[in-house]
C-alpha cells in the first residue's frame, strides 16, 4: 500500500482556534481525520505529524528519506516563508511534495506571497481550506499512480 506522510508546521494545531475568518473552525484533529477517510477511499495509508519546532519538522524530514514514504503532502505554515533550513531538508526527499494553505496566501500580507518550496513542491493548493488538504491528497495519489504506471 501506498503511503502518504501529511505534515502540519508552526502553530497549525491551532486551527478551530485561530482567526477563523482565515482558517475556518476546523480542528487539526479534524482535518487529519478527514485526511484518514479520504485515503482509505483512495486506498493509501497516511501518517500525519504535527510540529511548532522546526528542529524536529527537519527530524521528521529526515527519517521520510530513509523510510518507504511515496508522497508528502505540507503544510508548513510561516516556515514556508523563511525556513531555509526545512527547505534543505525537503529539498533532500526524492518523492513528490505538494504544498497546500488553507487561507489564500497570495490575497493576504506580501511575505506570504512567496514560498521558498516552490522550487521542491510539484504545486501548491492553497484558499480552499480543509479541501486544500484534500486536493493535496488526491494529487499526491494521481502522481504516485502515474510515475507508477510510467514504470511499469
Amino acid at each position: 500500500m501506498k503511503k502518504i506522510m501529511v505534515l502540519h508546521g508552526i502553530n497549525l494545531n491551532m486551527f478551530g482556534r485561530r482567526d477563523p475568518a482565515q482558517y475556518g473552525s476546523t480542528t487539526l484533529k479534524e482535518i487529519d481525520e478527514e485526511l484518514e477517510k479520504l485515503a482509505a477511499e483512495l486506498g493509501v495509508s497516511i501518517e500525519c505529524y504535527q510540529t511548532n519546532h522546526e528542529g524536529e519538522m527537519v527530524e521528521k524530514v529526515h527519517q521520510i528519506h530513509e523510510e518507504e514514504v511515496d508522497a508528502v503532502v505540507i503544510n508548513a505554515g510561516a516556515w514556508t516563508h523563511y525556513s531555509y533550513g526545512l527547505m534543505d531538508a525537503m529539498a533532500i526527499l526524492k518523492v513528490p511534495v505538494i504544498e497546500v494553505h488553507m487561507s489564500q496566501v497570495h490575497s493576504r500580507e506580501e511575505f506570504r506571497h512567496f514560498s521558498i518550496f516552490s522550487n521542491i513542491a510539484k504545486g501548491q493548493i492553497s484558499g480552499f481550506g480543509v479541501r486544500s488538504y484534500l486536493l493535496g491528497l488526491r494529487v499526491a495519489v494521481d502522481i504516485i499512480m502515474e510515475n507508477g504506471k510510467e514504470h511499469s
